[in-house]
């Protein structure tokens, strides 16, 4: 079981003081996220993908490559590479170098992005980003798996004789999730290569994220990947955690209720009730991530958010130890000693190379 962070790197004031971070401060501060994470004892950082205000992670890859660089164990991700605005292309060269780069912690999740105008911006139509994910990643595939391609689909020019390079490091391609929401089509893409899929499911109720899980399993079955139950799922989650659950209400509403996605609509407990949004004690933490697993089954990756919203650093970095120090040590423990022997642990590249060296004996 992998625990770890993601970050949408979004500019936001925080309500307490009403400092705004620069650019410079945020993505620096995004680095310090990573390096503690490390130093905690989480396994993954992640990062989103965004091209327009208040967000700063336009370049994932130069991002995760300089956190690699000051970092030896933990394994770099996205929290979305926007595979229907991104030529395949480039994806496949960025992040082979990447994986090199890195010695292999790397991975990445696919997706289609929240943001509509974007697709306009690198030349897409909106209307095609479930073709544009579809015929982008079979591309994609193909580059990382043959040396030498010849394609034609309908969405960039056609390649002749083309090699992307580097080569993937070991010729091992790095894992890759499918990230979705609401689209049940990425579901069955993921299903279909057998490949992760992540629900990040901050804001909507257990019966949807199920629904969506539960279609990705059946999929992974029936294209002959294994059972339902060996399928390979990870989920998102929001958290502020304090030693008392009094302390963490009352520190934590001024963000939730000034937030552009949260304010204004249901109240802090509301959203709490209705989503997987964690706001309480140590305890009440481990409690309410348990209940993804009774929720959804055994997955392999679960992600926080802890900064964002206004927070400042500080109190990010404090989230962290409370993580590392008495969430994430119980979590992992409970998982493991519930987790049945048929079912996989998470991908790593170690764990792919050897599997691509047992099927070519």
């Amino acid at each position: 079981m992998q625990f770890g962070i993601f970050t949408i790197g979004d500019l936001a004031r925080d309500p307490a003081t009403g400092a705004v971070p620069t650019e410079s401060e945020r993505i620096k501060s995004m680095v310090r996220l990573a390096r503690k994470a490390e130093e905690v004892g989480l396994d993954v950082f992640a990062t989103g993908e965004h091209h327009n205000p208040p967000f700063v992670p336009s370049s994932p890859t130069t991002l995760l490559g300089y956190v690699a660089a000051q970092t030896s164990r933990i394994l770099v991700s996205t929290s979305t590479t926007l595979i229907t605005t991104n030529d395949p292309v480039k994806i496949a060269e960025d992040y082979a170098m990447l994986q090199h780069l890195a010695d292999g912690r790397v991975d990445l999740m696919l997706g289609r992005g929240n943001t509509g105008p974007v697709y306009p911006w690198f030349g897409k139509d909106i209307r095609d980003g479930i073709a544009l994910a579809v015929e982008n990643y079979a591309l994609l595939r193909r580059l990382w798996r043959e040396d030498v391609v010849d394609w034609e689909g309908k969405f960039r020019t056609p390649l002749q004789g083309f090699t992307s390079t580097p080569r993937p490091l070991d010729g091992v391609p790095p894992f890759v999730w499918h990230g979705s929401i609401r689209s049940p089509q990425i579901a069955e893409q993921a299903a279909y290569y057998g490949d992760g899929f992540f629900h990040n499911n901050i804001f909507w109720p257990p019966s949807h994220t199920r629904k969506m899980i539960e279609l990705y399993r059946t999929r992974f079955e029936h294209y002959g990947h294994g059972t339902a139950e060996q399928a390979i799922v990870g989920l998102g989650g929001q958290t502020y955690v304090r030693p008392n659950s009094q302390d963490a209400i009352r520190e934590f509403r001024p963000y939730f209720d000034h937030s552009p996605i949260y304010g204004g609509g249901p109240s802090l407990e509301e959203t709490m009730d209705q989503t997987p949004l964690s706001v309480g004690s140590p305890q009440q933490v481990i409690d309410r991530t348990m209940r993804f697993r009774e929720d959804f089954g055994d997955y392999q990756r679960q992600l926080f958010n802890v900064d964002g919203m206004g927070l400042p650093l500080k109190t990010a970095l404090d989230q962290l130890e409370m993580l590392g120090a008495e969430v994430v040590p119980v979590l992992r423990k409970e998982m493991d000693s519930l987790r049945p022997s048929h079912v996989p642990e998470a991908p790593t590249h170690a764990s792919l190379k050897a599997a691509a060296e047992r099927a070519g004996e």
